[in-house]
């Protein structure tokens, strides 16, 4: 899927500081005069915001990680046609807090082993990698501590606990590597203007 448009996603467990980065770094764009669409996952359209309440609210065990996985990619196919691409093929660029990769980790690593089926699926439904990826890597204790005081409803992947979020530490650092090219990896356990500086200075060399 070839398009005019530039694709930046954010990474990272729960708490990291996502929304606040992915937001200072679109009000950076927005000075030079970029046109940028701020979308997220699950979520981003109107069917996918549907599905978002489905995944991310309610009791921990509701659903099997294979469950998570379709409704996933149903959300995210929807995204990727009413957001992502009709964006991309205006010229636009989109920030996105989360994409594929996070059900890379989630599903395919942390909740189960079956990063094979999420490849599949990704390839058969999606077929689309972002152009940039920034993975915020922190303390998993201090971001579930910050996550949960959130108080937000939306806390049914921290009510897993710490040792799920330290498997999503290492799912990332290990999607980093897996893919170096697209994925930088950025230390979240500073202030958010020095983490700030930092994305914008690489989104500025990458880009």
């Amino acid at each position: 899927m070839k398009c005019a448009g530039l694709f930046v996603t954010f990474e990272g467990i729960d708490g990291s500081g996502k929304s606040t980065q992915i937001n200072k770094l679109a009000a950076s764009l927005k000075v030079t005069g970029r046109d940028i669409v701020l979308t997220r996952e699950p979520g981003g359209s109107v069917g996918a915001e549907e599905i978002r309440a489905l995944l991310v609210e309610g009791d921990p065990g509701r659903w099997s990680p294979e469950t998570e996985i379709l409704l996933f990619t149903a959300a995210r196919r929807d995204h990727l046609e009413k957001t992502i691409l009709p964006a991309l093929n205006a010229g636009k660029t989109v920030l996105s807090d989360r994409f594929a990769d996070s059900t890379r980790v989630y599903q395919g690593v942390a909740r189960a082993d079956l990063r094979g089926v999420v490849d599949d699926l990704h390839n058969l439904m999606i077929g689309r990698e972002p152009d940039l990826t920034f993975i915020l890597d922190m303390d998993p204790e201090t971001a579930l501590t910050r996550g949960l005081a959130r108080k937000s409803g939306e806390d049914r992947f921290e009510d897993f606990g710490l040792p799920f979020q330290l498997a999503l530490r290492q799912g990332f650092l290990a999607l980093a590597e897996q893919f170096p090219k697209r994925c930088i990896l950025i230390n979240a356990n500073r202030a958010p203007e020095d983490i700030a500086a930092d994305i914008t200075a690489h989104f500025k060399v990458l880009t």
